[in-house]
């Protein structure tokens, strides 16, 4: 049987297909990303424009036409920060219903959380001691503190990259005041985190997907002999070379980041305060190792079904 899960989130809709077969096992077929920016626009307003639903039609009807040249069964649909939030988003919802047949579960940020864990236990081992996951969306970030056998502690946080650059709109390129106010921000928002962090000592920093998947793309360009792909759904980043390319994000012009090698153009406006988020994540926190899983939600999804 082959199944799909369509991730419907703030900036990209996802589209992941497996199949399930008697052994139980996580067997991805096809994945892909249509770029949407739903929130653009409307997001600290709490609303879908008009403009973000036509982009997300869209995004869904690729994915379709994708899910019947594999013969895909049945589809699962999951919402997250943008819908979520969104007064609209019923309509939306039901508007998806009605021209494509597609039911789509929003789920709550801590419930979104656990997805995540679940998908990037599938991309590694965790190990016994504690760590700490994190996935960067547009709407919302989530934080994980957990190890192979359990989660100690999980919050969602409306701090997602789309809705950053609509709250500070920074300059191009960002200046160092603005880091300082956004950092600011971002340390009196994250108190749960430090007060868990402190509590749990996690060892390092899992990346999930996102902007990670980004960060990998560019760090691969810079240094190929050491990110080359391997087809493992999960690697060490030097956390040396993250601070270089930190820098070097920090300095640069949009046009600038177009034109980088590994780049996603989804995420050009929006890599900068991922990185600042990032960065000063590892600091506060005082993390001196990353990794980045290429899974997330849609593979704990699956892994949910799967009973993994």
């Amino acid at each position: 049987m082959r199944i799909a899960i369509l991730d419907l989130g703030t900036n990209t809709f996802n589209l992941l297909i497996a199949e399930i077969g008697d052994n139980k096992k996580l067997n991805i077929i096809h994945s892909s990303k249509q770029p949407v920016k739903l929130g653009k626009g409307g997001i600290q307003k709490k609303i879908i424009t008009d403009a973000a639903i036509k982009r997300g039609f869209k995004a869904i009807e690729n994915h379709l036409k994708v899910t019947k040249e594999y013969n895909v069964e049945k589809t699962y649909a999951f919402a997250t920060s943008a819908i979520r939030d969104a007064r609209n988003s019923m309509v939306f919802i039901k508007n998806v219903k009605e021209k494509y047949n597609i039911y789509v579960h929003i789920i709550p940020g801590e419930r979104e959380a656990e997805m995540i864990y679940k998908g990037v236990r599938q991309s590694m081992q965790v190990g016994p001691d504690p760590v700490l996951i994190l996935d960067i969306g547009g709407g919302s970030n989530e934080f994980i503190i957990a190890n192979d056998n359990k989660i100690f502690w999980k919050q969602s946080f409306n701090l997602g990259m789309a809705r950053m650059l609509e709250m500070f709109n920074p300059q191009d390129p960002i200046s160092k005041e603005e880091v300082h106010k956004i950092e600011s921000f971002f340390n009196q928002s994250l108190e749960p985190l430090f007060e868990a962090v402190q509590i749990y000592e996690p060892l390092f920093l899992i990346g999930a997907a996102g902007s990670f998947e980004t960060f990998s793309a560019l760090l691969s360009h810079l240094y190929p002999e050491k990110y080359s792909n391997t087809g493992i759904p999960s690697h060490e980043i030097n956390i040396d070379d993250f601070r270089e390319l930190h820098r070097t994000l920090l300095s640069s012009t949009i046009e600038e980041r177009k034109k980088m090698p590994g780049m996603e153009p989804v995420r050009v406006e929006m890599i900068v305060l991922a990185s600042i988020f990032v960065n000063f994540t590892l600091k506060k926190c005082k993390l001196h190792k990353i990794y980045q899983s290429d899974y997330s939600l849609k593979e704990g999804v699956i892994a949910e079904l799967l009973d993994l």
